[in-house]
């Protein structure tokens, strides 16, 4: 995607900003996330018990896991207008966890700009739907609206 500028996105209300890299995320990555939040229920570090146990037959990345990797992959996308001096997460509105990602699964971020607002002089609100989608599955990982305080640098705004 090109450069977008904060003039830019009021008018791409209802496109997608972009779809993000695929990112593995394995067995690693859970049980770190596992150790850092002192979440280590079973179905997702307990590799035996979830392959006899699990409906999915596998571990499952935790939720939030899933959800934590959304601020990466968004900047990765790069649908900072032009100008930023900062950006913030701001929230989440509707998060929705769909279907579960087995350990080894890779995931992408599709976003699509649903509303780009100057909330007070500078300081602009992003709002966009962010799907996290798994590959070779036709349900994703998770649905949320994202939302993102941009701060304009005040050179920028002048210019």
């Amino acid at each position: 995607m090109a450069k977008v500028t904060f003039d830019g996105l009021k008018g791409m209300v209802g496109q997608e900003l972009g779809v993000s890299s695929w990112v593995t995320i394995d067995q690693k990555m859970i049980d770190a996330f596992a150790d850092t939040t002192n979440d280590h229920q079973w179905i997702h570090v307990d590799v035996d018990r979830a392959r006899r146990e699990a409906p999915t037959k596998s571990t499952i990345a935790h939720g939030y896991l899933t959800l934590s990797l959304v601020a990466s992959l968004f900047y990765e996308i790069d649908a900072t207008p032009d100008g930023t001096a900062a950006a913030f997460n701001y929230g989440l509105d509707k998060v929705r966890f769909i279907n579960p990602v087995r350990a080894g699964s890779r995931v992408r971020l599709r976003s699509t700009l649903v509303s780009f607002e100057e909330k007070s002089p500078g300081q602009f609100l992003m709002k966009a739907s962010s799907t996290v989608e798994i590959e070779g599955e036709q349900k994703p990982a998770l649905i949320a609206e994202t939302l993102v305080l941009f701060v304009r640098d005040s050179v920028a705004a002048e210019g």
